[in-house]
């Protein structure tokens, strides 16, 4: 817990600092966007129904979809910039919402006696309507806070550092301490936020500068404190890369490693990381990348390196459902990949990591059940990362195997494994290299048709980094370098020994020979 909580601390200043830096631009863009939408929907009545139905559109779209969804709309573009888009979207409807109840709940007749003074319209809006309905704004902006605040945790799927880096790797390698150390720094850092911008409402409403210039302070002092370590760091890291931009190979060159939301994933991006910074290479991290949105990132050379499964690449990107054989599928991918992205594919790092239809084996036992094809016409709840139930592979194996009697049940892959344990569902579809099948007494079942493509973990370099020699030499080591075992055992030591991911790479590492 101690060693969990101290690595916690560790990495806060980057993933505060990314927060806040994402939360406070969206922020600052929402009220720009929304501030004279607001005055001119107040003024001109018939703009207040469409702005402020987009606006309440936009925010029914669940977060991580739209997050999710920036990335393609942004030509595969990951990290800051899909983030900050969509939150952006996220923060304009409170503003704008109270922008317009707020100027138009100014009585008429302090409009008319402005009118009377001889104020101008503008005039009038500015010294009068404007400090009148700026309470009201104010709250909109309170809201529209806690809102971005709370939905930054969600960009992690899509490459941003955020508090939500916490959570979302916490949740993959059952690190709770992490994940209760994001939620609880999110929220702390929501109150604050929150706070702050209430102690601005109430001084709107008492017309007390003073109050305002203290709370002004406090938003400088808070922000500041944030982003300041981070900062430092990033300029330290621009310095050594300046002293070192002369030098030959990797010494002082960025390489960004990415990585899906699994544990094994992690684990390869924490080996990736320790090889090329052996080499000299400053390594940044792209953690927890959804599988399009890692492809894409390394497409558009978002990323540089990251670690993919040929049978998801055969499915996903080739869209082919056949299965030609572990060979073919490598070739065939390795070619389609280099002639239609540029991606290279350096090599299997030796093992597969492919999806089984696994049951507990008392219940596998009491059904008789050896291979998927006893499954047939069972009413049984399978349980699966919900990725599976979208890819050609469940199609093929409900049809193949005669499975429409049974109900699929998505999950996050982190609860698989004790739900079929304690069964919660009947049947998982587990990844065959993760330790926890043989810690549960879980038996794989047969595919004895042979549905379920191969799914051989690949090296898979960005155009960019393909075209330099040095990320491929420091990297081609690996190549048929990790067994299954040792796969299954580094797997096994973060899931159920509580390691953490860089320390299972720390000792791959040293298995391998490094």
């Amino acid at each position: 817990m101690s060693d969990q909580l101290a690595e916690a601390f560790t990495v806060l200043p980057d993933y505060l600092g990314g927060h806040m830096r994402l939360s406070m631009a969206a922020i600052a863009c929402a009220i720009l966007i929304s501030l004279p939408l607001g005055i001119l929907a107040a003024r001109k009545k018939w703009l207040a129904g469409p702005a402020l139905g987009i606006a309440g559109t936009l925010q029914t779209i669940p977060g991580l979809a739209l997050l999710a969804l920036m990335v393609p709309v942004l030509g595969g573009t990951i990290g800051f910039a899909p983030a900050f888009v969509a939150l952006t979207l996220y923060g304009i409807l409170p503003v704008l919402r109270n922008t317009i109840v707020g100027l138009q709940g100014v009585d008429p007749v302090v409009r008319e006696a402005a009118r009377g003074v001889g104020m101008t319209q503008s005039q009038s809006l500015i010294e009068v309507e404007l400090p009148l309905a700026l309470p009201t704004i104010v709250a909109g902006i309170r809201t529209a806070v806690v809102w971005v605040v709370g939905a930054a945790v969600l960009a992690t799927p899509v490459g941003a550092a955020s508090l939500g880096n916490y959570i979302f790797a916490g949740l993959q390698t059952r690190n709770w301490t992490a994940v209760l150390f994001g939620c609880v720094a999110s929220a702390l850092l929501a109150i604050l936020l929150d706070q702050i911008v209430r102690s601005y409402e109430i001084a709107a409403r008492r017309r007390n500068r003073v109050m305002a210039a203290l709370s002004t302070l406090a938003g400088i002092i808070l922000i500041g404190g944030a982003l300041l370590p981070g900062w430092l760091d990033t300029a330290a890291r621009s310095t050594v890369a300046g002293d070192q931009a002369e030098a030959i190979g990797l010494e002082g060159r960025v390489v960004v490693v990415g990585s899906k939301p699994f544990t094994e994933q992690f684990i390869l991006a924490a080996l990736f990381e320790r090889v090329l910074e052996a080499e000299g290479a400053i390594v940044r991290r792209r953690d927890g990348l959804g599988s399009t949105v890692a492809f894409d990132a390394l497409a558009s050379s978002g990323i540089d390196v990251y670690a993919d499964y040929s049978g998801t690449l055969w499915a996903n990107v080739l869209n082919r459902e056949d299965n030609p054989g572990r060979h073919r599928i490598i070739a065939e991918t390795s070619a389609a990949l280099l002639n239609d992205y540029g991606i290279l594919s350096l090599g299997s790092l030796g093992f597969e990591n492919a999806y089984g239809f696994a049951m507990s084996r008392e219940g596998a036992d009491r059904l008789g059940v050896t291979s998927i094809a006893g499954l047939a016409g069972e009413r049984v709840t399978i349980g699966a990362d919900s990725e599976f139930f979208v890819r050609p592979e469940w199609t093929g194996t409900r049809e193949a195997y005669g499975l429409q009697d049974a109900t699929p049940r998505p999950m996050d892959s982190t609860f698989m494994y004790g739900a079929v344990r304690d069964g919660h569902v009947d049947v998982i579809t587990a990844y065959t290299t993760d330790g926890r099948i043989a810690a549960y007494d879980l038996v794989i079942l047969d595919d004895p048709r042979g549905i379920l493509p191969p799914y051989d973990a690949m090296i898979l370099l960005s155009p960019g980094a393909a075209a330099d020699d040095a990320v491929a030499a420091a990297l081609a080591p690996l190549v048929n370098a990790i067994t299954p075992d040792m796969m299954r055992e580094a797997n096994r030591r973060v899931d159920l020994d509580g390691q953490t991911p860089e320390q299972a790479a720390d000792w791959l590492w040293g298995e391998i020979g490094g």
